[in-house]
């Protein structure tokens, strides 16, 4: 059974893995709420969300 990784920034249990943009400054992986918050933070407007079937 592997030890599963927790978020960088909200420490939940990361089931998908997404890696931090460098600029983000950001050391860690990143569960797929935080990824979205920080995309929308450094990328404001509309985006076209892929995989809306994991929410």
């Amino acid at each position: 059974m592997g030890i599963k990784e927790k978020c960088a920034i909200c420490s939940e249990k990361i089931d998908l893995r997404y890696n931090p943009m460098e600029e983000w400054g950001i050391d860690g992986s990143l569960c797929g709420k935080c990824y979205s918050k920080k995309i929308n933070e450094h990328y404001p407007g509309d985006h076209i969300r892929v995989n809306k079937h994991l929410d």
